[in-house]
């Protein structure tokens, strides 16, 4: 397998506002083209992957949810960076085969709304496929809006499944990001489609515990799902389900209280600390002040777009890790 990213970052953020100007990538025609691949964007991990549309529907509107492991999200809290986390919640697919929260039937294992714990997007100003001009676009937090690349490429927090894509979508017959660029844009992304078998894709039952986590008591969800669904999910709203994933056990339903009250109080103190930015905790971390000054500068900018060089002062000012540009990886 062989990607071409440079200038891409497809796979990091929400780019469907682009799909105006260019218009909407053409769908698969099942006749075997390059882009024959059924469109999975949405991948649903209660199945064993066997090439079904996803019969359930999350309730935020990420296209591009990037599912963390249990040991994970235990690393991002270790590292002071729960604010980057956040879940995802399913629609059931009937009435009875879910759990009511908030006016939501969620998708549920043994009575157990179920999710995953991903990546936020907080919007950044950033010039993707040669766009001329910059555009505020959902991006992922660790996304160098100047250079397109991951801030922790290389880092032991780097997910596993941003280091294996776009190899699991094609084990599973899905779109990639690579294929929807190419054919929306222009230009050569996905390279060569050969790839080995995969690992870690972790479907069906073997992804309790260790990636589809479960929630024990739904009435604890309550005001959460319905902010989730609204996309206003507060740090107390992430909290709770990120704890949860923290204390899971890989193959069971078990929770450990102990990892979920480490967990619940790692996740609230991280974000305590916004004076941080100057030093004063040895945990701090520059995500969260970055995502709420990212969330103002948005709010404020009233149509104006700055320059993507205004990370600098945004992320790399706060301690973000550089990155290094496409000149120094030739």
């Amino acid at each position: 397998m062989e990607v071409n990213c440079e200038g891409c970052a497809g796979c990091c953020m929400d780019w469907r506002s682009l799909l105006e100007e260019h218009g909407s990538a053409p769908q698969d025609d099942g006749e075997g083209g390059e882009t024959d691949h059924r469109h999975r964007q949405r991948d649903d991990p209660f199945t064993g992957g066997e090439g079904e549309r996803p019969s359930r529907e999350p309730l935020d509107d990420d296209t591009n949810f990037v599912a963390l492991t249990r040991d994970e999200v235990r690393g991002f809290l270790e590292a002071g960076m729960g604010e980057v986390l956040t879940p995802r919640f399913w629609a059931a697919r009937e009435e009875d085969d879910g759990v009511d929260v908030d006016g939501h039937t969620l998708a549920a294992v043994a009575g157990r709304p179920a999710f995953f714990v991903g990546l936020r997007k907080p919007p950044k100003p950033v010039a993707p496929f040669g766009l001329a001009e910059p555009v505020w676009l959902p991006t992922c937090v660790f996304l160098d809006p100047t250079t397109l690349q991951c801030r922790i490429h290389g880092d032991e927090r780097f997910p596993d499944e941003c280091g294996a894509y776009p190899e699991h979508n094609l084990a599973l017959e899905g779109t990639t990001e690579c294929e929807r660029v190419e054919a929306t844009v222009g230009g050569e992304r996905l390279l060569d489609a050969d790839h080995d078998d995969p690992e870690g894709l972790l479907l069906g039952s073997q992804a309790i515990g260790a990636k589809l986590f479960c929630h024990p008591q739904p009435a604890e969800l309550e005001g959460i799902v319905g902010r989730a669904a609204a996309g206003e999910l507060t740090r107390d709203d992430r909290a709770e389900p990120v704890a949860i994933a923290a204390a899971s056990s890989p193959g069971t339903l078990a929770i450990s209280d102990h990892h979920y009250e480490r967990a619940r109080e790692r996740m609230l103190g991280d974000a305590d600390g916004d004076a941080s930015f100057e030093g004063d905790n040895e945990r701090s971390s520059w995500v969260g002040p970055a995502i709420r000054d990212w969330q103002r500068r948005f709010r404020d900018a009233d149509g104006t777009v700055p320059s993507p060089a205004v990370a600098d002062a945004v992320e790399t000012d706060r301690g973000a890790p550089e990155t290094p540009g496409w000149d120094a990886l030739e």
